[in-house]
């Protein structure tokens, strides 16, 4: 590491403690009907937040802390100050990386939040695929008086691009391996995240079959895998197949940014399914323009990333996608 590299990030790591945005209060108490329509978009039927002994939803802590469309007062002079030394020191580029929270007791309607950021941390110089740079991590406390009540860390890599030329580089000798395979070099689709809770639903797909977690309790169902039911808080579950009958309840359209392994414009669905269940997917079998909400569309499975090559040891991926059935698509409910 270079000694100007060194000096640059003992400076940026004098910001550390300095206000990143000016205190703020919240725009509306805690109220019931933000958050019934929490519970309505999320499906979560957890009675603990209904009723006249109602709490809010720990994960709707920064829902409480946003300004809208109209927005609260700006960043301070120390945040642009340190966004200024990485633009010169050529961090122009920015991506969110990870955010945290933790949740210190639970909002009930009627309390009045007030918020601060500071910026808690700035890393040593890294260098990632993306380019090097700096990791920059703010701190948002939330409060109701002078209690403490949560907090929220929200971390950016501010970094300079990897030189353009080097990616030219990388992907002409791509195509050149692909052209030895008599294949032309095709991008792999992003491996999903496979951790302890939720192994057995991608065990599932490889056998073509889309399993629901079912709490053995209260016997509800929950979409994505978790560890406990977000109904009664059972810690026990067995599964249920899907019957693979389903409708768009939304969908999003993909224009960009674009990825080697997509081919844009393309949709993205939100799919009820017959259970009552929710989960995303892309919706097949009519373009992209012709998907609606309320569309009747069946489960089936897709093999992505065939091996090319005998040097190609990395497997197929399946996945679950939506097909709309032909001549429904004017369907709607």
């Amino acid at each position: 590491m270079s000694t100007v590299v060194d000096e640059l990030g003992a400076r940026l790591r004098t910001y550390e403690g300095r206000a990143a945005a000016v205190a703020g209060r919240g725009r509306d108490p805690v109220n019931e009907p933000m958050i019934r329509h929490w519970c309505e978009a999320m499906g979560d039927t957890d009675p603990a937040y209904a009723g006249p002994d109602a709490v809010a939803p720990p994960t709707m802590l920064q829902a409480w802390t946003m300004g809208g469309l109209s927005g609260h007062t700006g960043r301070t002079e120390a945040y642009d100050e340190l966004f200024d030394l990485l633009d010169a020191a050529g961090c122009t580029s920015v991506v969110a990386t990870d955010c945290e929270q933790e949740y210190l007791r639970p909002l009930r309607p009627g309390d009045e939040v007030t918020f601060d950021a500071v910026i808690e941390s700035v890393s040593d110089r890294k260098t990632t695929k993306l380019g090097t740079g700096y990791f920059v991590t703010t701190r948002m406390d939330v409060r109701v008086g002078l209690d403490l009540v949560g907090t929220h860390r929200f971390r950016i890599l501010k970094y300079a691009p990897a030189r353009q030329k080097e990616k030219a580089k990388e992907k002409e000798e791509a195509n050149r391996e692909g052209k030895r395979e008599g294949k032309g070099a095709r991008a792999r689709r992003p491996r999903p995240v496979v951790n302890r809770d939720n192994a057995g639903f991608w065990e599932g797909v490889e056998q073509h079959q889309l399993l629901i977690q079912r709490c053995t309790n209260c016997e509800t169902l929950r979409h994505p895998w978790l560890p406990g039911c977000n109904a009664c808080g059972g810690l026990d579950w067995d599964t249920v197949e899907a019957s693979g009958e389903g409708t768009v309840y939304s969908y999003v359209v993909m224009h960009h940014p674009p990825f080697p392994a997509f081919d844009p414009p393309y949709a993205v669905g939100l799919i009820e399914l017959a259970e009552g269940v929710r989960i995303v997917s892309n919706v097949v079998g009519v373009p992209y323009d012709k998907v609606r909400i309320g569309l009747p569309v069946r489960l089936e499975f897709r093999r992505y990333d065939e091996p090319q090559g005998s040097g190609d040891e990395a497997g197929p991926l399946v996945l679950p996608v939506f097909r709309v059935q032909e001549g429904r698509e004017d369907e709607v409910g």
